[in-house]
């Protein structure tokens, strides 16, 4: 087994984290390089083994941006596989692992569970594009979650490699309702060039925040257990099972230095563990090594978090994780001795791919490029998402037209019949996590079920809350957690946009008017904890052309996730409604029934001004420089970060 010398610190901190203490994280400990130089000589019986790792690949399996509607070189597990052959060629003592969200995420995933559903017998595209490259194993992702355990059942029993999740329970039988780990008879060869056999147990986990955010299909069904405790349970039973070393598969993000039990993001917990000797992860949508460098204990050259490697390979197929072990005989076990951890890109220049990928999904991806070039509506203008985070927007606008048209329909007849109908919607594709070209942007003309697949890129559900003036005017304080705070007296440049806070939790609502003064500071923190009690960003809130009454009720549209999370105001809505009807259709129907489109925004929202006029900045795609509406305020300054192209705006 490996030996880490973190069990006394793992176990401090988790149970200062049980009594409801913010644990620490353990000194940084001394490499197993350093140790071996001291510890051992040189023999060639050691092993070198290579675990590679995806993650969040969301059905991008070939190099094609279903949304676009063309080829893309930027994506795609097609991609990854050179990556991987490559890998491979480099050294064969190698194991492949992907860390889970595979089955949603573009219009094939939402075609193979809705359109053209799969049958018994049937390999889902996912798992046959992951047999194409051999991979050795899988976790489940949240996003596995997103149709129903029936689904997902149907999916997984076609599979040929070990698909595990340890932290989700049958709740009738208190048992795994998945195989919860896997121990691998891997056989290497060591520097003699002699074959031996290394016992590697895999453990996969997910966020428990499953039962919020699918709790539709899940409540009653499973309960989820604390990702970090599950995996501590579980590993002296795979090490007494024979795991001479142990990976991880975390589909759960990195989180930070403090623990608390049933928490989101876990990964850096998971580091701190006496026993795990490799971590893949995922779920955040980042790149380690590369991110996080604010964490104790991160060693960036070589790829470790608490002296364990881990990596989180991006999204879609970006990038390749490859963990490198030196492993030495140990008794009757083996021991790590060595270990790196890095990220391999995809090579975004050429259209170099894995044909293996794309021939075992080809059906699928050429079914799919059918559906979504079906029209549904014609727009009389453009619409996208380049400014969404500054002005009202049509791509938000759509959305909410859409929705409030789906509600008013089933709420006719009903008991909420004579409630005002809201919306809230939320700008989910507006450059996040560092992708300068993750906008929408549909041209004027034909509307196809593509656009609207790329104004509403989740397989949300319809949901109405029945909620207070009040509710609604904290739920806009929470969304406005979007922005900084600016300081009306300050003269050089000023970044507008919290780039921390996710542009899919920056809900508009629409139905009211009001405006946003960030000169006040936010009242929520990007998880609904209060920490600014007395600030009001949200000012002039009016519902008819008057002040809102904070005791009349309405009715808010929105969807699953939203109506399951603990955003202020929606964790006080009196009633919440689930019409198990996909938010993506909804816009379908609305848009087939109106057949042109004006996407113009109403407008309902904007900025406070600050009579100093600020020099308050933003980032958007360079594309966005020729496409600034008249009368915005918005004015291009030249190129920003990382792709990106900077902004200024008007908040006089």
């Amino acid at each position: 087994m490996s030996i880490h010398n973190k069990a006394a610190l793992a176990l401090a901190a988790f149970m200062l984290a049980a009594s409801g203490v913010s644990a620490a994280a353990p000194a940084a400990k001394e490499s197993k390089a350093a140790q071996a130089s001291t510890e051992r000589p040189a023999y060639k019986k050691e092993v070198s083994l290579r675990i590679l790792g995806t993650s969040d690949l969301h059905t991008n399996f070939v190099n094609y941006d279903y949304y676009q509607d063309k080829e893309s070189n930027s994506l795609g597990l097609a991609k990854t596989g050179v990556l991987i052959e490559q890998a491979r060629a480099e050294n064969a003592n190698t194991l492949l692992f992907d860390n889970g969200d595979l089955i949603q995420g573009t219009p094939l995933g939402s075609y193979t569970a809705n359109v053209d559903k799969l049958e018994d017998g049937e390999k889902h595209p996912a798992y046959a594009a992951l047999e194409a490259l051999d991979f050795d194993g899988t976790t489940l992702g949240n996003h596995e979650f997103n149709y129903g355990l029936d689904y997902l059942d149907e999916v997984m029993d076609d599979a040929e490699f070990p698909v595990l999740n340890a932290n989700v329970y049958d709740a009738e039988t208190n048992k795994n309702r998945f195989t919860p780990y896997e121990i691998i008879d891997k056989e290497v060869v060591d520097g003699r060039g002699k074959k031996t056999t290394v016992q590697v147990g895999v453990i996969g986990v997910v966020a428990p925040q499953i039962l919020k955010w699918d709790r539709a299909h899940l409540e009653g069904k499973v309960y989820a257990e604390d990702a970090v405790k599950t995996v501590e349970k579980f590993l002296p039973v795979m090490e007494e099972e024979g795991a001479d070393i142990i990976v991880a598969l975390s589909h759960s993000g990195m989180g930070d230095a403090t623990y608390e039990v049933g928490e989101e993001d876990i990964t850096y917990q998971l580091s701190q563990l006496d026993g795990i000797d490799a971590i893949i992860t995922g779920h955040n949508h980042a790149q380690f090594p590369g991110a996080y460098s604010d964490l104790p204990n991160v060693d960036q050259e070589q790829g470790t978090i608490n002296g364990t490697p881990v990596v989180m390979p991006g999204k879609f197929g970006s990038h390749l994780g490859v963990i490198d072990l030196k492993l030495a005989p140990h008794g009757q076990d083996w021991k790590v001795v060595e270990e790196k951890a890095a990220l391999r890109a995809i090579d975004k220049t050429t259209n170099e791919v894995s044909e293996e990928v794309v021939e075992a999904v080809k059906e699928a991806h050429e079914a799919t490029i059918e559906y979504v070039r079906q029209p549904v509506a014609e727009t009389t203008a453009p619409i996208n998402s380049y400014f969404s985070l500054v002005k009202d927007d049509p791509s938000v606008q759509i959305v909410n037209n859409a929705q409030t048209w789906y509600v008013e329909q089933k709420v006719a007849g009903t008991a909420n019949a004579d409630l005002p109908i809201l919306s809230a919607a939320a700008p989910f594709k507006a450059g996040t996590r560092g992708d300068s070209s993750y906008y929408t942007d549909i041209k004027t003309g034909t509307v196809a079920i593509k656009n609207v697949a790329d104004l509403y890129v989740f397989d949300n559900t319809v949901f109405a809350l029945k909620m207070t003036g009040a509710d609604v005017k904290e739920w806009l304080e929470m969304s406005a957690g979007q922005f900084k705070q600016i300081n009306p007296a300050a003269t050089g440049e000023q970044p507008l946009i919290n780039t921390d806070f996710r542009t899919y939790n920056f809900d508009v609502i629409d139905g009211v008017e009001y405006e946003i003064d960030v000169t006040q500071p936010a009242k929520y923190d990007g998880s609904g904890n209060t920490v600014n009690a007395d600030t009001n960003r949200i000012k002039n809130l009016s519902f008819n052309g008057a002040p809102i009454d904070p005791t009349q009720e309405f009715l808010v549209a929105t969807n699953n996730y939203r109506a399951s999370g603990n955003f202020p105001g929606v964790r006080d809505a009196a009633e919440k409604i689930d019409y198990a009807y996909e938010n993506r259709q909804a816009i379908i129907d609305y848009l087939l029934e109106q057949k042109t489109i004006n996407p113009s925004a109403d407008g309902n929202w904007s900025f406070a001004p600050i009579t100093s006029g600020p020099n308050a900045t933003f980032e958007s795609s360079p594309t966005a420089k020729d496409l600034i509406p008249a009368d915005s305020g918005i004015t291009y300054i030249g190129a920003g970060t990382d792709g990106f192209a900077k902004y200024g705006i008007d908040l006089k």
